[in-house]
């Protein structure tokens, strides 16, 4: 059988049990859309080319089915009243029991309670686990949280992205002198420590050179790619209280630039 979202105009192929599970209500696996599949419910596709599949014609009144297969084979009725059952021969026959009395049973035994309750167990630490690692960047920065999450994502063997913390970057040490071989140029030295306790990448860096008004002379901006040589090295980040040398090469401004700064972003 065959149906068409009214949406987006897709066909698709169901059966009977499909049309049966929700009164002929289904939802539409291309856009979305919630539709009775009944309206357009077809055997067949029509030959010719179609946009649209013919909507059936509603009737107040329900059609009475005619031609029948199986008929039930007629039975004696039962008596309205009747002994009441032992109650020991219903323990120990539950199958004669009502259908719902069955039901009912089934439902309240412990294994069954506990399966469920393990189940939504499961589920809610499933919920916190995304949640958790839905939110780990804010959770990582957060001093009680973050030494708990590296050390339970070490256990389970995951990687967890590296945060920035620049105010536990210190500057060590710094130096600019000429560039021994490249005329016009200079070269600038820098060693910075990471105070923090976790590893934190390794981080822009801006080098102001100002003249003795402290004006800005030129300016340029270091990405940790223009002075790393090792995709390695980035990845690992800078290790918790390590230090890294690092040298710019930048051009010579001139004689008026006569002090320099560093900056972290």
């Amino acid at each position: 059988m065959y149906a068409q979202c009214p949406e987006c105009l897709t066909v698709f192929s169901l059966d009977a049990a499909t049309v049966a599970q929700a009164h002929g209500t289904v939802a539409c696996g291309k856009c979305g859309a919630t539709f009775s599949c009944l309206a357009t419910l077809a055997e067949e596709l029509p030959d010719d080319t179609y946009e649209t599949l013919p909507l059936h014609p509603t009737s107040p009144a329900p059609p009475v089915l005619m031609m029948s297969v199986v008929r039930a084979e007629d039975s004696p009725q039962a008596p309205l009243f009747s002994h009441a059952p032992d109650t020991a021969h219903e323990h120990d026959h539950p199958h004669e029991l009502p259908s719902f009395a069955r039901l009912q049973r089934l439902s309240g035994r412990p294994g069954h309670t506990l399966r469920w309750v393990l189940a939504c167990t499961a589920l809610a630490l499933l919920l916190g686990v995304q949640l958790v690692w839905a939110e780990r960047r804010p959770l990582l920065r957060n001093a009680q949280f973050g030494p708990w999450l590296r050390s339970a994502c070490s256990i389970l063997g995951c990687r967890l992205p590296l945060v920035p913390d620049l105010a536990k970057l210190q500057l060590v040490s710094r130096d600019v002198r000429p560039h021994p071989s490249v005329p016009g140029a200079l070269i600038i030295s820098a060693t910075i420590r990471n105070n923090a306790r976790h590893a934190q990448p390794y981080p822009v860096v801006d080098i102001t050179l100002s003249d003795l008004d402290g004006n800005r002379v030129a300016m340029r901006r270091f990405r940790p790619t223009d002075y790393l040589d090792d995709p390695a090295a980035i990845a690992r980040g800078l290790a918790p209280g390590a230090s890294a040398s690092l040298v710019f090469e930048v051009r010579d401004p001139g004689k008026r630039a006569v002090a320099f700064e560093f900056g972290f972003q």
